[in-house]
């Protein structure tokens, strides 16, 4: 089948640069001090540098077009984006220059690989002046600030050749001319604010020719600019800048961490350090961003989201975490802000204009938020207050503070997109000094973005080349694909019947009320660079209304709805529609319920606060019935093992404790070529340890799927006992199922506080199918350490047992021959659990594990 969009490897796309060029001409090797003093053990700064030198000054190019059909005929890929060359041609950004892109992933030291370049060309006399254009004022001076400090650098100026025709260059910016051996750093607006500018006395009348333009966030450059503002046309300006015949610049290279157009990746990249490869390297923080979540509303997002922020001030003390949250406009800014605020004052128990002043501040180019942009410089410092800032994405670029460990982006159109991720993930890459190779930052997108932004992040992270575990659809093993079912579970309000005959209610007493709502715990799965699923627990409080507001709704709801023939028996005497109750007596009743379950205060939360509700609504509906909260058993519905999701693993993860299972056959069973290759590659690969790859008989691997990956010891144990010929003969097939979304049980587990029940679902780890004559008998097995008895586990068995005897009710009424049963397994069961299944007894319900008793005896 012909894929729907062609998918190329971000790697293969990068023009080479011909390492084999005439080293008289071009002495680069004398350099190399230099860079071992500006780089130090960042090789690939060095790489980046010396490959740029190498195309701008070796002579081997004559232009971008020439480095394009070098390349473009001995790279089969470049080939499958462009069938032509000459439609390659046409779609380059900066023809007929020396201009190329340096993609260095945000936080790797992007400054230092543009000072470096401009040093040697003007050492090597190439060019005499350089131009460092960039989007905004922040970059500018950040970029200002460092330069100036490279210059000085005292080793720096040691190590650069004797031979050097510009040693010293100066620092200046736009508003001086720009004069030989100089290098000016300038933001792109002055390109066409003529005044107080000396950019076009200093490169016009093509003046241009012996200067080098480094673009600094070159993406501006090529993406689409909206709006009408200041900043908005200065960038909408650059590219038509560049190529204006009239400064006939030639030399032009250009730096991103974000080098796409939309989702397209650049065509005129010549180096390329990508995100992954800075995580792998411990250059930028770890990443993790959500991939499930339960918040039903915004309130119990930013609950999570302060939550995160707390942990970080207590994670990284020596700092003072900021917080980022992203939006795709102004406009939206600022009605976050807003409603941020009103959120904090809940919190932190402060005025609103004290948390405006000190905890919160917006950055946009709005002119309400102009003055931030001073603040924004030094909120990394310990004397400032700022904890959480609103920004428009695009804004925060070249702003290099290192304490961002939470970014939320707001709105999907904020993160649907290579180029929006990259901006998004980049704004907290950059690692303290303090906690290098120990931070990480949390992403905090809507978990419903997730199956639309999921392929997009793994392109972003380049998690393309993982192994990848896939269902077999054709072949031997294709036959052990087998058909489970499950059951979900509705919770309602159901309607019981009340006994009593009469048409009237009776609340001389108290309506039911709870006294353990005063928060619910709600769990959100995150997902980091090596796909590997982490749960947080969060404490979420329900949001308190005063009682007189609900006395108040009441006795509304009595005056607007007909409620005839029905009489309201409070304490102090009987009414009826045309006697209303006092709101007095109604205040008497609700305290009356609140005194029976311990509650004080004049507020309730959202919990009672329905429960009151429902109970005069029912009054009020004249129906003699009352509302309790049910979990619903629904029909049992089949699912195939053949939609059992893909499921992926890192190298990473073999060499710590995971397993990858194969066949003999895998050439053959393994149909995708990118993961074929890439399994052959760990196979080969001697420096894996020797419980990494497990390699099984055909004939005995009795499982629907091309690869398996069994994630700790316990798991790899159990794996090789099910492969074994004397247990693989007499079992029909099995699965190792997803550790996400396959086959899912709802638990429920209580605090240890016993005021809060947290909700979950968790997924068992294989089902083993055998028969008989009469009967399929499907093992459920949950697999854990020995002694594995937290209450964790005694939740999960409980309402596993409970959920499995259901099943089983319902299919043998509808007359399914299919029989479930369930065990939670450590290796010291499994000599025992295997020859129950070899002798029969295991489907006969006569097998109990240590972990099976001790949990069901401490449920």
């Amino acid at each position: 089948m012909i894929q729907e969009k062609k998918r190329y490897d971000t790697k293969d796309l990068i023009l080479k640069i011909n390492q084999h060029y005439n080293q008289s001409e071009l002495p680069l090797a004398y350099w190399d001090r230099f860079l071992d003093a500006l780089c130090g053990t960042r090789e690939y700064q060095k790489e980046a540098i010396k490959n740029s030198v190498i195309y701008l000054a070796s002579n081997e190019y004559a232009n971008i077009e020439d480095l394009v059909s070098k390349n473009y005929y001995q790279n089969y890929q470049l080939r499958e984006r462009y069938p032509d060359v000459a439609d390659y041609h046409r779609k380059i950004q900066l023809p007929l220059k020396l201009s190329a892109t340096i993609d260095l992933a945000t936080g790797t030291g992007k400054s230092y690989v543009m000072y470096g370049i401009a040093q040697i060309l003007l050492g090597l006399g190439l060019v005499k002046r350089v131009l460092v254009l960039c989007p905004s004022t922040t970059i500018e001076k950040e970029l200002h600030k460092k330069f100036l400090a490279l210059v000085a650098d005292p080793i720096l100026k040691e190590t650069i050749p004797e031979s050097a025709i510009i040693r010293n260059p100066s620092i200046v910016d736009g508003s001086v001319t720009v004069k030989e051996g100089d290098i000016c750093i300038e933001n792109v607006h002055a390109v066409y604010e003529r005044t107080g500018s000396s950019i076009e006395d200093s490169f016009g009348f093509k003046r241009g020719y012996d200067a080098l333009v480094l673009n600094d966030e070159t993406h501006h450059i090529y993406n689409k600019i909206s709006g009408n503002t200041s900043e908005a046309r200065g960038l909408k300006v650059w590219k038509k800048f560049l190529l204006d015949d009239g400064y006939n610049f030639k030399y032009m290279l250009g730096f991103t961490g974000t080098a796409y157009i939309g989702n397209d990746y650049f065509n005129d990249v010549i180096y390329r350090y990508s995100l992954r490869q800075a995580f792998d390297e411990k250059f930028v923080k770890k990443i993790n961003y959500v991939s499930e979540d339960d918040s039903i509303n915004e309130d119990q997002r930013f609950q999570k989201i302060y939550q995160n922020h707390a942990k970080n001030k207590l994670t990284y003390k020596a700092l003072k975490p900021i917080t980022i949250l992203v939006t795709n406009n102004i406009t939206n800014a600022k009605r976050l802000e807003t409603r941020l605020v009103e959120f904090l004052k809940l919190e932190e128990g402060l005025e609103e204009q004290e948390i405006r002043d000190k905890l919160v501040m917006t950055v946009t180019s709005d002119k309400a938020h102009k003055h931030n942009a001073i603040r924004l410089e030094e909120v990394d410092e310990q004397d400032s207050t700022v904890e959480w800032i609103v920004s428009v994405s695009m804004l925060t670029e070249g702003w290099d503070v290192k304490n961002v460990f939470q970014i939320v982006p707001m709105e999907e159109r904020a993160f649907n997109s290579k180029l929006l991720i990259s901006q998004v993930l980049g704004r907290g890459l950059r690692v303290p000094q303090e906690y290098i190779g120990n931070a990480q930052v949390t992403i905090f997108n809507h978990s419903s973005w997730g199956s639309k932004i999921k392929g997009l992040v793994d392109e972003v992270l380049e998690l393309e080349m993982r192994l990848e575990s896939s269902n077999i659809v054709e072949g031997d093993r294709a036959e052990h694909h087998f058909t489970l079912y499950n059951i979900d579970y509705n919770k309602t309000e159901r309607a019981v019947e009340n006994n009593n005959k009469e048409k009237e209610f009776n609340y001389k007493d108290y309506i039911n009320l709870e006294s353990s709502v005063d928060q619910i715990s709600q769990e959100t799965t995150y997902t980091n660079l090596d796909n590997e699923y982490r749960g947080v627990e969060y404490k979420i409080k329900n949001r308190m209304t005063p009682i007189k507001e609900i006395v108040d709704k009441i006795y509304h709801e009595f005056q607007t709805r007909e409620w005839e023939g029905v009489t309201l028996n409070l304490q102090e005497g009987q009414y009826t529609k045309n006697s209303l109750p006092p709101k007095e007596e109604i205040t008497k009743l609700i305290r009356r319920s609140m005194d029976k379950v311990g509650l004080e205060g004049d507020e309730l939360n959202e919990k009672n606060k329905r429960n009151i509700f429902s109970s005069f609504n029912t009054l009020l509906r004249r129906k003699n019935k009352s509302l309790e909260l049910v979990r619903t058993a629904q029909r049992p519905y089949a699912i195939s093992t053949k939609e059992r999701i893909k499921e992926t693993l890192s190298v990473g993860n073999l060499r710590h404790n995971s397993t990858v299972m194969y066949s003999n056959n895998y050439k053959d069973e393994v149909k995708d070529v990118d993961v074929l290759n890439f399994l052959q590659d760990v196979i080969d690969d001697e420096s894996l340890p020797r419980t990494a790859i497990k390699e099984a008989n055909s004939y005995d691997f009795k499982t629907p799927v091309d690869i398996v990956f069994l994630n700790a010891t316990p798991e790899r144990k159990f794996a090789e006992k099910l492969i074994r010929n004397e247990n693989a003969k007499v079992l029909d097939a099995w699965l190792k199922s997803t550790n996400q979304s396959f086959y899912t049980i709802e638990y429920s587990l209580s605090s240890k506080s016993g005021n809060h029940t947290k909700q979950s679902r968790f997924n068992p780890d294989f089902f083993i199918k055998t028969s008989d004559d009469k009967m399929e008998y499907i093992t459920v097995v949950e697999i854990k350490d020995d002694q594995d008895y937290s209450d964790l586990n005694k939740a999960k068995f409980k309402w596993a047992t409970i959920h499995f005897q259901e099943l089983n009710n319902q299919l043998k009424e509808a007359k399914v021959k299919q029989r479930y049963n369930f065990h939670f397994l450590s290796p010291e069961n499994y000599d025992d659990f295997f020859e129950y299944l070899r002798n029969g007894k295991l489907t006969e319900g006569l097998f109990t594990s240590n972990l099976d008793k001790e949990l069901n005896t401490n449920a």
